[in-house]
């Protein structure tokens, strides 16, 4: 191995031209990497998905309809992150700093779930809003520089199986902490025989949130210690500038820069389409299960059921990807998902709640994982920060044309049968989309623009 190469780029060097030392280093930065989505996922399926939304709705709004302000929190704390993401990012690719900034993102989420547990009562409705708020721009903030860092610690020919090493990890670990909290919320009170059942079981809630925190914040660590910061890398006339001049300026430039990124700038606008439908299906499935009369068993369940299945499908399709290439892995995701979309509009018993949650299992992370590495493929790697910073607003934008068009045409016809309809659009339009996608095009541009920035102390 020539030594002259910059430690911090060894993990994109060909296997059989490491040292032991530097292979070993290069798995366990991959583990590490790996191993935030792990810690992190707690919070979506705990506390965006299971746990706060029925505490809050119970315990904070007693009885009272929470649905609208619940909405408002979650897209204002979804929205705030989407604009703030881009610029950061190209900040963080500027100076180099892509971990520092993943680290306050963290503490923001971390040190905002923890402080849930004191959430008691009515009074405190707003201080429930501002914390979920804030503890979801720390998580949306903290993936775009954790999707950053993937094109640093893997090879082009690796993104995909890391990609969804990462998913499968986060299933596992978002599920099993769910598994936990479900487990102390049915069974914690009978531990405590001199509180009365509904005092107990909302303690156990409220430990269950505080349990997030400590989950992410432990998970954490390895990111932070064992993934190298990538080097900072800027064009030339940018040397020299303030880092707020830079990271407006590169904001600003990506939109005039379309045309020369438009195999980039088509998939985000394809993964747009399709994720409107998937997103759809993972916000609007327990509403719709709940409306169609199963029982809260049945949908808790049908969620545990969705994280263990999901993990072992997401690696299965990141094999996919090598035996049939990626478009065509997505294509195969996309289609299953178009058969769950007509399917569903003929669930009328549990069973079919379970049968459908298995089938959204088996593409679910998939799907996601390898949308993230193919946009890992068509950006130049030194602004990956800043492109992901992009991808996350059209990730945070993937649950509002579809549920608003689920939503009225529910309400012109009557039925969430019909409303199901409308997600065959997505899906359909979507394939159709993905296929002008040229990969081998983007990942040249990407290469070559690449190629222009010079490496900055």
């Amino acid at each position: 191995m020539d030594q002259s190469i910059d430690s911090r780029e060894y993990p994109l060097i060909a296997d059989e031209d490491l040292n032991p030392a530097q292979a070993k280093a290069k798995k366990k930065a991959i583990w590490a990497w790996t191993m935030y989505d792990w810690g992190n996922s707690a919070f979506a399926t705990t506390i965006m998905a299971a746990i706060l939304p029925v505490y809050f709705a119970e315990y904070i709004m007693l009885g009272e309809s929470a649905v609208p302000i619940w909405g408002w929190a979650v897209a204002i704390g979804s929205l705030i992150a989407a604009l703030i993401s881009p610029v950061l990012g190209a900040i963080a690719d500027f100076r180099g700093s892509k971990k520092a900034i993943m680290v306050v993102f963290v503490a923001l989420g971390v040190l905002s779930t923890a402080a849930m547990f004191f959430l008691t009562g009515p009074q405190h409705t707003m201080l429930t809003v501002v914390l979920y708020i804030l503890g979801t721009i720390g998580f949306a903030g903290s993936l775009v520089f954790y999707d950053a860092l993937l094109p640093h610690i893997a090879r082009e020919d690796e993104l995909d199986i890391v990609s969804s090493k990462g998913y499968a990890m986060g299933y596992i670990g978002g599920g099993l902490l769910l598994l936990i909290n479900v487990l102390m919320i049915f069974f914690g009170p009978k531990l405590l025989p001199n509180m009365a059942e509904s005092e107990a079981t909302q303690l156990m809630m409220r430990l269950s949130m505080a349990s997030v925190a400590i989950w992410w914040a432990i998970f954490s660590i390895p990111i932070f210690k064992y993934v190298l910061e990538p080097p900072a890398k800027a064009y030339e006339h940018e040397i020299g500038q303030s880092v707020v001049k830079v990271g407006f300026s590169r904001f600003f430039a990506a939109f005039k820069n379309v045309r020369k990124f438009k195999d980039l700038a088509w998939f985000m606008l394809t993964f747009f389409i399709y994720s409107n439908g998937i997103g759809t299906i993972i916000t609007m499935a327990t509403i719709i299960g709940n409306a169609r009369g199963f029982s809260t068993m049945t949908l808790i369940g049908t969620l545990l059921l969705v994280q263990f299945v999901a993990a072992p499908f997401a690696m299965l399709f990141g094999k996919l990807a090598e035996k049939l290439g990626q478009k065509r892995a997505i294509s195969l995701s996309l289609i299953i998902y178009l058969a769950i979309a007509i399917i569903g509009f003929f669930m009328s018993k549990e069973w079919h709640f379970y049968a459908l949650g298995f089938a959204v299992a088996t593409v679910q992370g998939g799907s996601q994982a390898l949308s993230r590495s193919l946009v890992g493929k068509l950006m130049p790697a030194s602004k990956s920060a800043e492109f992901y910073g992009f991808f996350s607003v059209f990730e945070k934008f993937n649950t509002v044309v579809g549920p608003l068009l689920l939503a009225i045409i529910t309400k012109l016809t009557g039925s969430d049968r019909y409303g199901m309809i409308s997600l065959i659009l997505f899906f359909i339009i979507g394939i159709i989309m993905l296929q002008k996608v040229n990969i081998q095009r983007g990942i040249e541009v990407a290469e070559a623009e690449d190629a222009l920035l010079i490496e900055v102390e």
